[in-house]
């Protein structure tokens, strides 16, 4: 059967590293951020619509959570960085947006599409996929499969 959609990447899997520039120009490259601890990427379509807001903004309000158990998070579109540092100033993310130019990062990670898909992926520090799905998964489900590692 003919999918139209690229696959999730499977549990276990080595994550594909990569480095992206975030909303205030900074570099980010996942390697370096998976040596301080688990990682979250949040592929999400477009900055500024109803779906996104509600999806970054469901981990914004879950934040300390995160931060007790040492998880960065990321949130991925090819919006310009201009858009990204907007659209987090207007719902005051603490986590940065990265810039995925060409959706090259989404095309690795399976999230691509005309726009991209919105995917989760729980990255554990030991650089394997822990957590996989499409949609908007609550935040505790991403975060206890990061720290029962």
């Amino acid at each position: 059967m003919l999918s139209w959609f690229a696959a999730l990447l499977s549990l276990g899997t080595s994550a594909p590293d990569f480095t992206l520039t975030d909303d205030a120009g900074a570099r980010v490259k996942l390697s370096e951020w998976l040596a301080k601890g688990p990682v979250v990427l949040v592929f999400y379509p477009m900055d500024e619509t109803p779906g996104c807001t509600k999806q970054l903004c469901e981990i914004r309000d879950h934040w300390s959570e995160f931060q007790q158990k040492g998880v960065a998070v990321f949130g991925v579109n090819p919006a310009s960085a201009a858009s990204h540092a907007k659209f987090r100033k207007n719902q005051s993310y603490p986590f940065p947006l990265l810039v995925d130019d060409g959706k090259k990062v989404a095309a690795a990670y399976g999230a691509n599409g005309i726009v991209p898909r919105r995917t989760v992926y729980g990255i554990g520090q030991d650089g394997r996929i822990a957590f996989a799905e499409r949609g908007k998964p609550v935040p505790a489900k991403v975060l206890a499969t990061l720290t029962a590692r």
